[in-house]
């Protein structure tokens, strides 16, 4: 169910407030925790809540707001979004740091952040261009894990990890194109990926 983000602040307002105090917030305390002046922006916006289904208001006394059931909204966990990973030659580190919410079960207890892909070199692990990959934050893959890795502390690519004693091969899948091969000590792991998000 989308709700835009006032709502969801609102909502989750309500929901901490019955469950601390054991009511509802009146529209005007509402208001006052969100810098709403107007009553009727309010009521708006706890109307939306209630024709979406999440609450339930009795007209005829205050403070009436109910809850439906307990947070029924699936709810992700935001992670920061922190820009842009080739998925092909390797380019410079990109970070715009931005958020974006997950499965709370992708990430677990896990610390994650995601990046968004440039290139096709990942296709045949069906990972391509504009996906977003959700990753560990991990510095010691295991060999075939898909990583992000920072090549000489300014090149990012998106690549399968292999490592055999002092080297690393970075492996594309993509059989169009060829392996990476690079002294250990010039590779460093920034993540490995455990999950995906396509937007169509």
């Amino acid at each position: 169910m989308h709700l835009t983000k006032r709502q969801r602040e609102i909502y989750d307002f309500i929901r901490d407030c019955i469950h601390r105090d054991g009511y509802a917030p009146s529209l005007e305390e509402i208001g006052a925790e969100f810098g709403l002046n107007s009553v009727a922006t309010v009521h708006k916006h706890v109307q939306n809540l209630v024709e979406k289904g999440l609450l339930r208001k009795a007209w005829n006394r205050s403070r009436s707001i109910e809850l439906v059931e307990d947070d029924p909204v699936s709810d992700g966990v935001n992670v920061p979004l922190l820009g842009s990973v080739a998925a092909g030659a390797p380019i410079e580190a990109v970070s715009t740091p931005d958020v974006i919410s997950v499965p709370p079960d992708m990430i677990g207890s896990k610390q994650a952040f995601a990046l968004t892909v440039s290139g096709d070199s990942m296709i045949d692990d069906h990972i391509v261009d504009g996906d977003v990959v959700v990753l560990e934050s991990r510095k010691v893959p295991r060999n075939g894990e898909t990583v992000v890795a920072l090549i000489r502390r300014e090149e990012c690519t998106l690549k399968r990890f292999y490592q055999d004693g002092p080297s690393v091969r970075l492996v594309p899948a993509n059989e169009r194109l060829s392996p990476m091969e690079f002294p250990a000590d010039d590779v460093e792991i920034q993540g490995v990926v455990i999950g995906l998000i396509r937007r169509f």
